[in-house]
Protein backbone atom coordinates (compact mmCIF):
# COMPACT_ATOMS: atom_id res chain seq x y z
CA UNK A 1 0.00 0.00 0.00
CA UNK A 2 1.36 3.17 -0.89
CA UNK A 3 0.28 4.90 2.47
CA UNK A 4 2.02 2.52 4.92
CA UNK A 5 -1.23 1.34 6.38
CA UNK A 6 -2.43 -1.83 6.52
CA UNK A 7 -6.61 -1.83 5.46
CA UNK A 8 -8.01 1.59 4.32
CA UNK A 9 -9.02 3.43 7.52
CA UNK A 10 -6.88 6.48 8.46
CA UNK A 11 -3.88 6.34 10.65
CA UNK A 12 -5.59 6.73 13.71
CA UNK A 13 -7.20 3.08 13.47
CA UNK A 14 -4.44 0.96 11.66
CA UNK A 15 -0.80 -0.22 12.61
CA UNK A 16 2.19 0.41 9.81
CA UNK A 17 2.87 -1.78 7.89
CA UNK A 18 6.43 -2.89 8.98
CA UNK A 19 9.38 -1.89 6.89
CA UNK A 20 10.55 -6.01 6.10
CA UNK A 21 9.93 -9.10 7.38
CA UNK A 22 12.95 -8.98 9.65
CA UNK A 23 11.52 -6.03 11.42
CA UNK A 24 7.84 -7.84 11.70
CA UNK A 25 9.64 -10.66 13.19
CA UNK A 26 11.30 -8.57 15.74
CA UNK A 27 8.64 -6.48 16.92
CA UNK A 28 6.64 -9.92 17.09
CA UNK A 29 9.15 -11.31 19.55
CA UNK A 30 8.42 -8.49 21.59
CA UNK A 31 6.89 -9.78 24.58
CA UNK A 32 4.39 -8.84 27.92
CA UNK A 33 5.82 -10.78 30.17
CA UNK A 34 9.24 -12.93 30.30
CA UNK A 35 11.38 -10.55 29.25
CA UNK A 36 15.24 -11.63 29.06
CA UNK A 37 15.82 -8.95 31.74
CA UNK A 38 12.89 -10.08 33.80
CA UNK A 39 13.82 -13.66 34.17
CA UNK A 40 17.36 -12.40 34.81
CA UNK A 41 16.24 -10.34 37.32
CA UNK A 42 13.65 -12.62 38.98
CA UNK A 43 16.34 -15.52 38.59
CA UNK A 44 18.83 -13.34 40.68
CA UNK A 45 16.22 -12.28 43.13
CA UNK A 46 14.61 -16.06 43.62
CA UNK A 47 18.97 -17.30 43.94
CA UNK A 48 19.12 -14.59 47.06
CA UNK A 49 15.98 -16.87 48.71
CA UNK A 50 13.77 -14.48 47.94
CA UNK A 51 9.73 -15.60 46.98
CA UNK A 52 7.59 -13.22 45.18
CA UNK A 53 4.06 -12.95 42.33
CA UNK A 54 5.45 -12.83 38.92
CA UNK A 55 2.66 -10.58 36.65
CA UNK A 56 0.57 -10.24 39.24
CA UNK A 57 -3.06 -8.21 38.48
CA UNK A 58 -4.06 -5.64 41.01
CA UNK A 59 -7.16 -3.81 40.73
CA UNK A 60 -6.85 -0.24 42.72
CA UNK A 61 -9.53 2.18 43.11
CA UNK A 62 -10.76 1.22 39.20
CA UNK A 63 -7.38 0.91 37.94
CA UNK A 64 -5.70 -2.30 36.76
CA UNK A 65 -2.11 -2.57 37.53
CA UNK A 66 0.39 -5.77 36.57
CA UNK A 67 3.59 -6.00 37.62
CA UNK A 68 6.37 -7.99 36.69
CA UNK A 69 7.75 -8.92 40.45
CA UNK A 70 5.24 -8.28 43.27
CA UNK A 71 5.97 -8.80 47.07
CA UNK A 72 2.51 -8.85 48.60
CA UNK A 73 3.67 -9.42 52.10
CA UNK A 74 5.77 -6.31 51.70
CA UNK A 75 3.91 -4.34 49.57
CA UNK A 76 6.61 -3.80 46.86
CA UNK A 77 5.82 -3.87 43.09
CA UNK A 78 8.77 -4.39 40.80
CA UNK A 79 8.42 -3.17 37.18
CA UNK A 80 11.48 -4.17 34.50
CA UNK A 81 11.17 -1.76 31.73
CA UNK A 82 12.19 -1.72 28.11
CA UNK A 83 14.03 0.94 27.14
CA UNK A 84 12.03 1.36 23.17
CA UNK A 85 8.55 1.03 25.10
CA UNK A 86 9.18 2.98 28.19
CA UNK A 87 10.95 5.90 26.50
CA UNK A 88 14.10 5.25 28.81
CA UNK A 89 15.92 8.65 29.35
CA UNK A 90 19.48 6.99 28.44
CA UNK A 91 18.60 4.55 25.20
CA UNK A 92 14.96 5.92 24.44
CA UNK A 93 14.69 7.83 21.33
CA UNK A 94 11.85 8.88 19.30
CA UNK A 95 10.88 6.49 15.94
CA UNK A 96 11.87 7.92 12.60
CA UNK A 97 9.30 5.84 10.66
CA UNK A 98 5.47 6.02 11.28
CA UNK A 99 5.94 8.35 13.88
CA UNK A 100 2.16 9.29 13.71
CA UNK A 101 1.43 5.69 15.17
CA UNK A 102 4.45 5.18 17.77
CA UNK A 103 5.02 8.78 19.30
CA UNK A 104 1.60 8.26 20.87
CA UNK A 105 1.66 5.06 21.39
CA UNK A 106 5.11 5.51 23.47
CA UNK A 107 3.49 8.76 25.10
CA UNK A 108 0.47 6.32 26.66
CA UNK A 109 3.49 3.74 27.66
CA UNK A 110 5.13 6.65 30.09
CA UNK A 111 1.12 8.09 31.03
CA UNK A 112 0.28 4.57 32.30
CA UNK A 113 3.60 4.10 33.86
CA UNK A 114 2.95 7.45 36.16
CA UNK A 115 -0.55 6.53 36.65
CA UNK A 116 0.13 3.01 37.92
CA UNK A 117 2.67 4.24 40.32
CA UNK A 118 0.71 6.94 41.47
CA UNK A 119 -2.21 4.16 42.08
CA UNK A 120 0.41 1.68 43.88
CA UNK A 121 1.69 4.32 46.34
CA UNK A 122 -1.66 5.66 46.71
CA UNK A 123 -2.39 2.33 48.12
CA UNK A 124 0.76 1.96 50.40
CA UNK A 125 2.98 -0.14 47.81
CA UNK A 126 6.53 0.90 46.85
CA UNK A 127 6.98 0.68 43.43
CA UNK A 128 10.60 0.05 41.96
CA UNK A 129 11.42 0.75 38.27
CA UNK A 130 14.27 -1.36 36.71
CA UNK A 131 15.63 -0.63 33.34
CA UNK A 132 16.42 -3.24 30.96
CA UNK A 133 19.95 -2.25 30.38
CA UNK A 134 20.45 -1.51 34.20
CA UNK A 135 23.52 -4.59 35.65
CA UNK A 136 21.36 -7.13 37.26
CA UNK A 137 22.93 -7.10 40.08
CA UNK A 138 22.37 -4.11 40.99
CA UNK A 139 19.27 -4.21 40.58
CA UNK A 140 18.69 -7.21 42.35
CA UNK A 141 20.22 -4.72 45.34
CA UNK A 142 17.85 -1.54 44.51
CA UNK A 143 14.74 -4.04 45.09
CA UNK A 144 16.56 -5.71 48.07
CA UNK A 145 16.70 -2.04 49.51
CA UNK A 146 13.39 -1.95 48.97
CA UNK A 147 12.32 -4.41 50.54
CA UNK A 148 14.59 -3.61 53.57
CA UNK A 149 12.55 -0.16 53.85
CA UNK A 150 9.43 -2.02 54.62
Amino acid sequence: MADGLEGSEGPSTKHPIPLNEGRARNMRANRRVDSKPEVRLRKALHGRGLRFRKDYRMDLGGIRVRPDIVFTRRKVAVFVDGCFWHVCPVHGRQPTRNEWYWTPKLRRNVERDRVADEALTNAGWAVVRIWEHEDPDAAVETVVAALGKV
